[in-house]
C-alpha cells in the first residue's frame, strides 16, 4: 500500500532476475509541489508536507520495504531550491523547500533548527487525537490502516486476540493506527493526513473504541 516501497521493490526484484541482487539501490529525485497552475491536481503546501514529511519519518523509521525488511534507502528530495526559471507548468517552479531568495519555504524537519532536541510533550490538548474523517470509506480506511501498521508502529493490540481488537471494525482499528502513527512522529499536521482520510481533534476519540 505504499507506492514509493513498491517502485523501490519493482527495481529491486527486477535486478534480482538479471542476477543482481546485490547492487544498491538509490533515489535520486523525488519530491512534490507545493504550488502549481490552476489546472493542476495536487500541488499544495499540505500535500507537500504530507508526502516528504512521511517520506523521512518511512526512511528513518528503518522500516525498509517488502523486500528490503530494516533498511533504508538512500534518497534525495527533490528539491532543495526552487528552479524559478524553469519553463513549463508552475509546478516545475514549485518543488524547492527553500526560495531561490533563500528562504524556507515549509519545513519538514531536516533544517537544523529543527532538528534540535525536544522537551517531552505534556499530554494532548487541543488537536491531540488523529482519527479518520467522517464519511470516508472501508476501503481508503482500510488503505491508511495498512500504511500506518507499515511505518514501524506496533498494531498487535488490534489483531484478534489483541487488546483492542473490539469493536471488530475498520473504523475502530484505523483510528487505533493512525492515532499511534501520529504520537509516535512529530505530531505535525502532515502526521495525520493519510491521503485526507483523517482529521486532527481535541476530543477523546473514545467512540472508535468502545
Amino acid at each position: 500500500m505504499n507506492m514509493f516501497d513498491a517502485q523501490v521493490d519493482s527495481v529491486h526484484s527486477a535486478l534480482s532476475a538479471m542476477g543482481f541482487k546485490d547492487v544498491e539501490i538509490m533515489v535520486a529525485e523525488t519530491g512534490w509541489p507545493y504550488s502549481g497552475d490552476s489546472n493542476e491536481v495536487g500541488p499544495s503546501i499540505e500535500n507537500a508536507k504530507a508526502y516528504n514529511g512521511n517520506l523521512i519519518a518511512h526512511l528513518k523509521s528503518m522500516v525498509g520495504t517488502p523486500l528490503m525488511p530494516g533498511k533504508s534507502v538512500d534518497t534525495y528530495l527533490f528539491a532543495l531550491y526552487d528552479e524559478d526559471l524553469k519553463p513549463g507548468p508552475g509546478s516545475e517552479r514549485a518543488f524547492g523547500l527553500y526560495k531561490s531568495d533563500l528562504s524556507m519555504t515549509y519545513d519538514v524537519g531536516i533544517s537544523k533548527s529543527s532538528q534540535t532536541p525536544v522537551t517531552p510533550q505534556p499530554k494532548p490538548t487541543a488537536t491531540g487525537w488523529c482519527v479518520p474523517k467522517a464519511g470516508i470509506s472501508d476501503a481508503q480506511l482500510q488503505s491508511s490502516l495498512d500504511y500506518a501498521c507499515g511505518q514501524g508502529i506496533d498494531c498487535s493490540p488490534i489483531q484478534p486476540g489483541g487488546a483492542c481488537f473490539e469493536p471488530n471494525t475498520i473504523a475502530s482499528h484505523a483510528a487505533y493506527a493512525m492515532n499511534l502513527y501520529y504520537q509516535n512522529s512529530a505530531k505535525n499536521p502532515w502526521n495525520c493526513d493519510f491521503s485526507q482520510t483523517a482529521t486532527l481533534t481535541s476530543q477523546n476519540p473514545s467512540k472508535y473504541t468502545s
